[in-house]
């Protein structure tokens, strides 16, 4: 029944607790794929991560004395950009050790949810793509839409400056960097590009990030 569960959990989630293992933390794995889903359903044939699926499992992982750790794997080209960041917030603001891991992208709104864990790695060849916040493809040239643009430009890259290593400034520049896109704005990242740029702090695999979260558990269980 419980290995059951445990299935369902991940076919339905994509989540998986590790209870298994030498040191004998129970460390929760959350997987963060496709695109994030927000207020409008993705299509039927488009992976996804869903917006109102993520939140409860975030809340649950926080609240569980059980759960020593949580380690979110990512692979994300973006997508609903106020349910990305509200998202990002959400794991910012948990308090127990957790790391991130990108595995193959993390574009757009998806860097905001790399950074916002308390360390995070990317794999040598995994990608970040900084651009302009974009409206379903369209963008009216309008001052009011242009200026709510801005403000949501300004809010990522408040958010992602103070969870890494890089200042509003220079990622604000990014966004808009000529040159990189072949047909549009943005900074293609990859790998030790993302670490250099103090977006990621290490990069690495899985191993890495497990057993950077274990000396996070284990620090946190003596100071506690």
């Amino acid at each position: 029944m419980a290995e059951q569960c445990e299935m369902d959990s991940i076919n339905k989630y994509g989540q998986v607790l590790l209870s298994n293992n030498k040191d004998g933390y129970n460390i929760k794995v959350i997987t963060i794929i496709g695109e994030i889903e927000g207020h409008e359903a993705s299509g039927g044939n488009t992976k996804s991560t869903k917006y109102e699926h993520l939140l409860p499992l975030l809340i649950a992982a926080s609240d569980n004395k059980n759960i020593d750790g949580i380690l979110y794997i990512m692979n994300t080209v973006g997508g609903d950009v106020s349910c990305g960041l509200a998202i990002a917030e959400m794991i910012a603001s948990i308090d127990k050790p957790n790391v991130s891991l990108v595995i193959g992208d993390s574009h757009s709104i998806g860097i905001p949810l790399a950074v916002a864990s308390k360390y995070s790695y990317i794999v040598p060849s995994g990608t970040m793509i900084v651009h302009p916040v974009r409206l379903s493809g369209t963008i009216i040239g309008a001052q009011p839409t242009y200026d709510y643009f801005k403000m949501i430009e300004d809010r990522i890259a408040s958010f992602v400056a103070a969870h890494s290593d890089t200042d509003k400034e220079s990622f604000a520049k990014m966004m808009v960097e000529k040159g990189v896109l072949a047909k549009d704005l943005g900074t293609v990242l990859v790998g030790y590009d993302a670490v250099k740029c103090g977006l990621i702090n290490e990069v690495g695999g899985l191993n890495d990030a497990m057993n950077k979260l274990k000396k996070m558990i284990a620090a946190s269980k003596i100071d506690g």
